[in-house]
């Protein structure tokens, strides 16, 4: 940890292991908490301190840079970190919340990648997803080289790197933008599918309402069809049910002329001869009694039999009438495919309540009103955003101006507009006639003017290599200012520059590191002389093997580094003392305030 003026410096990766990672066999990479550059021949692998940093903080895995001996991988690449985090720091939170151990405010991390393209992910000594990693230490790294100068052309990384730098003057607004955008593009959403199925909606209510009107016709009552069933049953075979209840009626209590024998006679006669006796024996009181039950019994029994077989209907007519109300209520079930009548009955209750929504115009009408209201929120919303990025904007570019003129680019002005997203897309368009989108109405695109006179061009097309890469230093450190970060990486921004620009991103990327842990590959010797550390990546090669190593230079070493990148070769007497003057101006830079 790093103490700079009034602000200690937070979490800062102290050393990282890399193995059978591209050339690199085994090395350890000692990194400064201020400015630690990379330097080497082309090919040595000093990429590879850079992969093995994004690997650390959650990157993606590449399973070609699993390092090949004799034409076959080793394997796997592993890269181990050690960081360190100051007391109280809400990643060591982070950090014990997902599991992982903190020794002495030390948090060893580690990811290896197979050759088959797996990947695992190690946290304070605890097995984690590789998500984990990018959730709590990608944001203490900001990563950038000549493939993030490239995305800075596109205008939605412009756009997000403005939201960056407003911080909460945009990140208010921006939230409350991105809640009324949603529920309006779910209400647009249903509004274009009632629309669209308009046809479909009114083919299906003059289907329910057909099988409505058919229902109500016939009004059928629940429990009517077995009712219906039992009646036809029973009129259907009233002739035979009247002589079957004559017949056990007569048997019972006897034919109307009295000549034939009867149930109730014969227990009559029963009961009379057991009268006499019974006070000799209490078992035959009881059998008795019985007697007498089952006479009432016969008695009531033949009574009721002889009022069923005079009530029951012999109508034909009646039989007609039911059999017809049940070929309707059959025609009915087949209509609905088998369905009980009960279960109609309750299709038609649901059919009458869809039928409700169907023809519910207030209904659209009312979700039609709900729009235009949440378009004229999501308008004023996005007016609020608009002036919130177009204040920062005036901000950003006199930042980065600044900056620029301390990169040998004195005369140069940058620009950044915000202005409204050129659309045809009618579903992106409200009734304000903004283009709606995802984060609001804007367009932002960021301007270079190079020099006095000149005229102000998009990135893309008005800016050489070098000055892109002057630019997104001056971004970068701009951001520096609005929103730090922990650590920087540089992987050969610097391309494209030299001379005395060379010497002014030496300095710059110094005076951020004054408050940032920076980690810089670099090609220029201009650069590497402002170095608070400096490590050197070489090759050797044994027969068809090539390997690479890292090492920490000291004064002397760094000399010999800095003449072979000069001039090409580390004995040069004229390179050295050039070297030793780039040291030496460096070092006298630093040391005075504001560098």
């Amino acid at each position: 940890m790093r103490t700079t003026g009034s602000r200690t410096l937070a979490v800062v990766l102290e050393e990282m292991r890399l193995r059978g990672l591209g050339v690199i066999e085994d090395a350890v990479v000692e990194l400064g908490s201020g400015l630690t550059v990379v330097t080497g021949e082309t090919g040595a692998g000093k990429t590879m301190v850079v992969t093995g940093i994004g690997l650390l903080i959650g990157g993606r895995a590449d399973s070609g840079a699993v390092r090949g001996l004799g034409g076959r991988s080793v394997g796997e690449a592993v890269v181990e970190g050690r960081w360190r985090m100051p007391t109280g720091d809400p990643v060591l939170d982070q950090v014990a919340q997902a599991g992982g151990l903190v020794d002495e405010l030390t948090v060893l991390v580690s990811r290896s990648v197979s050759s088959e393209g797996r990947s695992r992910a190690y946290l304070g000594g605890r097995a984690v997803p590789v998500g984990t990693l990018s959730e709590i230490l990608g944001p203490q790294v900001a990563v950038h080289g000549q493939s993030d100068q490239i995305r800075l052309l596109s205008t939605a990384r412009q756009r997000a790197a403005l939201d960056r730098f407003a911080g909460d003057a945009v990140r208010g607004p921006l939230n409350r933008y991105v809640q009324e955008y949603r529920e309006w593009r779910d209400v647009e959403t249903r509004l274009a599918r009632l629309a669209s199925q308009g046809h479909q909606r009114a083919e299906e209510a003059a289907r329910l309402r057909e099988g409505l009107e058919v229902v109500r016709a016939l009004d059928p009552k629940r429990g009517e069809a077995g009712a219906l069933d039992t009646e036809a049953e029973r009129l259907g075979s009233a002739d035979a049910l009247r002589t079957a209840a004559r017949v056990a009626h007569a048997i019972l209590a006897g034919d109307e002329d009295g000549t034939g024998p009867d149930v109730g006679t014969l227990l009559g006669l029963a009961r009379r001869t057991l009268d006499p006796v019974v006070d000799h024996d209490p078992e035959l009181v009881a059998l008795a009694q019985r007697a007498r039950e089952i006479a009432y019994l016969v008695s009531d029994l033949a009574s009721d039999l002889g009022g069923y077989a005079d009530q029951l209907d012999t109508d034909p007519a009646r039989l007609a009438a039911v059999e017809s109300r049940r070929g309707a209520l059959g025609a009915l079930r087949r209509a609905h495919g088998g369905l009980s009548v009960d279960e109609v009955l309750d299709w038609a209750v649901q059919a009458e309540a869809r039928l409700g929504e169907l023809d519910d115009e207030g209904g659209l009408l009312e979700l039609s009103r709900r729009r235009d209201d949440m378009v004229g929120r999501l308008a004023r919303v996005a007016g609020e955003l608009t002036a919130a990025r177009t204040e920062a904007a005036d901000r950003f570019g006199t930042l980065v101006g600044a900056e620029l003129a301390g990169l040998a680019m004195p005369g140069a002005q940058v620009v950044v507009e915000v202005r409204a997203v050129e659309t045809d897309d009618p579903q992106l368009i409200g009734a304000s006639h903004l283009p709606f989108g995802p984060t609001g109405v804007d367009e932002v695109e960021i301007l270079l003017r190079p020099h006095p006179g000149s005229s102000a061009r998009p990135l893309a097309k008005g800016a050489s290599g070098g000055e892109l890469s002057r630019v997104m230093l001056a971004v970068e450190v701009v951001f520096a200012g609005a929103d730090p970060v922990p650590t920087f990486v540089f992987d050969e921004v610097d391309a494209g520059i030299g001379g005395r620009a060379a010497v002014e991103v030496g300095r710059r990327l110094a005076a951020l590191a004054r408050t940032a842990q920076v980690v810089v590959v670099t090609h220029l010797p201009q650069v590497a002389a402002f170095a608070d550390q400096h490590l050197v990546v070489s090759k050797s090669e044994a027969g068809a093997v090539t390997r690479a190593d890292v090492r920490v230079l000291d004064r002397v070493g760094r000399i010999r580094e800095l003449s072979r990148m000069l001039a090409g070769l580390e004995s040069s007497r004229t390179a050295a003392a050039h070297a030793r003057e780039l040291l030496e101006t460096a070092e006298e830079a630093k040391s005075r305030p504001g560098t």
